[in-house]
């Protein structure tokens, strides 16, 4: 007979994070789910590549329709719960604004819609972001300090923030999100900027590109190791009462710096490569995000073990390694 409190859900397995995640989830003996819009089309290249695809029970769930949330958690009766469903570029959100917060918010709340209608003693995990904050303005951020979102993932992951709050204290749920600021690895999709600048400084030292065109260089923010990020995600619901956490390395760099490292990775000045162009800035971008990370450092025991220098050299080692398996 299975044992419940061994049994993990993990929506949206397929991004980094899930998969990261179900990996450790893995290693520590527990049985593992995941959900997907549509397991019969999804390439779960990231579980693949982790070697722990044929480890995981998957299932087809939309986030966005109540009875397939419910469907999904009445047959899985998952004791874990972790939300990291839903878009998660900040960028795409402005061009998709609707679809982006719809699947935040109604996601999470068609959750613990379906906890509460089944009855389910789970322990929910939601996905927060440092974007709920905004510009912190050379002040790190905690969980003190007040939201002022300036894209719609940000209003989304806000409104989701609240309203995990409010089904935890009005149907005493077990509920917590993670406040997360920014966490990267070779997972991320060549959309996000830091992997942009990661192949584009190495197309350019292979003779495969003469430039690189970004936006602002000079937005700051907290970069971590996905995999840190993700033990914080699986630590919080040990807790013995659910608890809101900033998770952060509590460092912060600017976006110059980044482009600086990894050229200089290759030998190269990147000032010789790099053009900022002002139509690849965002309308509201924030200007600079810092965190406080030591609450979770206190209740969870947990610290970053990767800060942005060696995050660096771990994302250009990995784009080497895929290079070269590429040309072999």
């Amino acid at each position: 007979m299975r044992q419940r409190n061994n049994r993990a859900l993990i929506l949206g397995i397929s991004g980094q994070d899930g998969a990261y995640l179900a990996d450790l989830l893995l290693r520590k003996g527990l049985e593992v789910h995941g959900t997907t819009r549509d397991r019969e089309i999804s390439s779960f290249s990231n579980l693949r590549a982790l070697g722990i695809i044929d480890k995981i029970t998957l299932h087809s769930t939309q986030v966005t329709d109540f009875r397939s949330v419910a469907t999904t958690l009445k047959k899985v009766d998952p004791f874990y719960i972790y939300n990291l469903s839903a878009q998660s570029s900040v960028g795409l959100s402005f061009d998709q604004p609707v679809e982006t917060i719809n699947s935040i918010m109604h996601g999470t709340i068609n959750l613990m819609e379906a906890m509460r209608f089944l009855s389910l003693k789970s322990r929910l995990y939601n996905a927060g972001s440092s974007d709920c904050f905004g510009d912190t303005q050379l002040k790190p951020a905690d969980e003190t300090t007040e939201f002022h979102p300036r894209s719609p993932y940000g209003v989304g992951k806000s409104a989701a923030y609240w309203a995990v709050a409010n089904y935890r204290e009005a149907y005493e749920l077990y509920a917590c999100t993670g406040i997360l600021f920014n966490h990267e690895s070779p997972m991320r999709p060549t959309r996000f900027v830091t992997q942009k600048i990661v192949r584009g400084s190495m197309d350019i030292a292979e003779g495969k590109a003469s430039s690189l065109e970004l936006g602002a260089l000079d937005i700051y923010r907290d970069w971590g190791w996905a995999p840190d990020h993700v033990d914080a995600m699986q630590r919080m619901l040990d807790l013995p009462e659910p608890s809101d956490l900033v998770i952060a390395t509590g460092e912060t760099y600017s976006l110059k710096d980044f482009v600086a490292g990894c050229f200089a990775y290759s030998n190269l000045d990147w000032q010789n490569y790099v053009v900022s162009r002002d139509s690849l800035r965002r309308s509201t971008d924030i200007a600079y995000s810092s965190a406080n990370p030591a609450k979770a450092e206190r209740l969870l025991g947990w610290k970053a073990t990767v800060k942005m220098p060696g995050l660096l050299v771990l994302l250009l080692e990995a784009e080497q390694a895929r290079r070269r398996a590429a040309s072999a």
